[in-house]
């Protein structure tokens, strides 16, 4: 797991203003970074956090 991965597990936002999309490269997960939905990206941190908190992984595959 790397650094940024445990620091999504052990805090809630990266700042008061973003969310984890802010440190993404895909253009299109950046454009989603201050939204109010604490989105984080498909990997081993969101998978890990879902199942510590017992919560469900919702899945978004975008829109147009």
């Amino acid at each position: 797991m790397t650094n940024r991965e445990l620091e999504m597990l052990n805090n809630p936002r990266p700042n008061e203003t973003h969310n984890w999309l802010v440190y993404e490269k895909s253009p299109y997960l950046q454009q989603h970074c201050t939204n109010p939905i604490n989105w984080y990206p498909w990997g081993t941190a969101a998978f890990q956090k879902a199942q510590r908190e017992s919560k469900a992984v919702f899945l978004s595959i975008g829109y147009s």
